[in-house]
């Protein structure tokens, strides 16, 4: 049993998920709650071998990415997760499993199998936030990043991810129109995650 909470951000590249994801690290650190971030690719060999390959469009079969991507988040899930959930702290996670599902599937990989191949052993998040962005405008916040990522920042393709992405539902799903103004979008996630540990804490 893991009596940790596990948070997780998601959206297309641009949707401005790793800003909101650090806010809200620092937001609940200063309110005293016990918090660690983590990023997928993660920082270990596969998510090491993901972003050197991301630079080179087309370099990796929509297979090979699925396959990648279950080896990274295999060991993210043992080594960083389940520890950290174990302790009884709060998880920030910067994309996850949703993401797979929406990248890969919009490459044509079935959504519903990918599904499965990760539930085999993921821990299932308590909130995911999908903060949603047109394709454009979030490829035009990020066209003066040092790295670019060949295989995944592509206004068309991302019009499918999208997609993909607005069909999660489910209580736990929160989506965010990531078009407003920053500073409203940390206040809702704020007092989202908020209400929802009161909620669960009072249990």
């Amino acid at each position: 049993m893991y009596k940790g909470f596990l948070i997780v951000f998601e959206g297309i590249d641009g949707a401005g998920k790793s800003t909101q994801a650090e806010v809200l690290m620092k937001t609940l650190r200063e309110k005293g709650f016990n918090v660690v971030y983590f990023r997928e690719p993660s920082k270990g060999k596969w998510g090491r071998e993901i972003k050197m390959k991301a630079a080179h469009p087309d370099s990796l079969s929509p297979e090979e990415e699925l396959e990648l991507f279950l080896k990274d988040r295999k060991e993210n899930v043992e080594k960083n997760l389940k520890p950290a959930l174990r302790e009884k702290k709060i998880v920030i996670l910067d994309r996850y499993y949703f993401s797979t599902i929406a990248y890969q599937g919009a490459k044509g990989i079935d959504q519903e199998r990918i599904k499965r191949m990760n539930e085999v052993f993921v821990v299932e998040p308590d909130l995911v936030f999908i903060l949603d962005v047109n394709p454009q405008e979030g490829l035009d916040r990020i066209k003066n990043r040092r790295k670019k990522d060949k295989l995944f920042e592509r206004a068309e393709y991302l019009v499918r991810v999208r997609e993909i992405f607005r069909g999660f539902q489910g209580e736990k799903f929160i989506h965010v129109d990531a078009s407003t103004p920053k500073k409203k979008i940390s206040a809702q996630i704020e007092k989202t995650t908020l209400d929802f540990l009161n909620r669960v804490t009072r249990l």
